[in-house]
């Protein structure tokens, strides 16, 4: 573990996770689970990870307790696999990082800050089980049109695009029962985030108990740029799902939206199931 990241070198006392808010960031990669997480860390009161020496300062990379996306294939592949979908019905992985996750993470927040951010694309299907970890965790999901995630993960899954979309397809499947089961959450879509950048960021802040501020950086929406690599046919029965693909306001043909970018908002829960 790098430790020359860490906010402190002395060890952290479990019970100070409860002075603070815990908030999740998912989304598949390249959904813009980063961008949320720089925006959301421009609030004075709000901590995440920076500078750690793991890639994109993810909290799946700090901790050895449970599997992070790579074990499972990583990007475009992890959701494919039974065993990458925790839930709190893993009753020892659950207690073991009870006692030791927070620990591990601690040191690379800012205990200062009411807020604490962790960041980690498989965060998507493992809500379940981090709200069994954290209680009373709040959840942020970020959503990003499937052929523009398919085109952007292809430089590292090295898969035709079809297949990249039906893994999408198959985590946001697994994603939409999970919040049955979550109490505290908020998902967007990616698109509106760049389309209206001031007043999602406000409803986030607002879901995590905060005043808003203005963003501390531009946002550009760059889904054209992948539409226009798109060279293979997209064949839909094969990617399957269709129904949870339109759920989110897409297409898999030009024009790409059944709900134009800027016209969505943040969908948001707070109470118990």
């Amino acid at each position: 573990m790098p430790r020359a990241a860490r906010r402190e070198l002395l060890p952290v006392s479990v019970t100070r996770q409860k002075m603070h808010t815990h908030i999740f960031i998912g989304g598949l990669h390249r959904s813009g689970t980063s961008l949320v997480h720089r925006l959301l860390c421009g609030h004075p009161s709000v901590s995440g990870f920076s500078g750690t020496g793991v890639p994109e300062d993810e909290g799946q990379h700090l901790q050895t307790l449970y599997p992070p996306a790579k074990v499972f294939g990583g990007p475009g592949r992890f959701a494919l696999k039974k065993a990458a979908h925790l839930t709190e019905n893993n009753r020892p992985l659950v207690e073991a990082c009870k006692a030791e996750l927070w620990t591990s993470w601690a040191p690379y927040w800012d205990l200062s800050k009411l807020v604490l951010l962790e960041k980690s694309p498989p965060n998507l299907i493992r809500s379940r089980f981090l709200q069994a970890v954290f209680p009373g965790a709040k959840f942020i999901f970020v959503i990003r049109h499937p052929l523009a995630v398919a085109a952007a993960t292809q430089k590292w899954a090295k898969l035709p695009i079809g297949d990249l979309a039906r893994h999408w397809v198959r985590a946001h499947e697994i994603f939409l029962d999970d919040l049955a089961h979550v109490k505290s959450w908020a998902w967007f879509r990616y698109e509106d985030l760049t389309a209206n950048t001031e007043s999602t960021l406000a409803q986030l802040y607002g879901f995590a108990g905060l005043e808003p501020v203005k963003p501390n950086e531009t946002v550009v929406d760059s889904n054209d740029a992948y539409f226009e690599k798109l060279v293979e046919p997209i064949n839909a029965k094969k990617i399957g799902g269709l129904e949870v693909i339109e759920r989110f306001g897409y297409r898999l043909s030009a024009p790409y939206y059944e709900m134009p970018p800027g016209l969505g908002h943040v969908a948001l829960n707070l109470s118990a199931p």
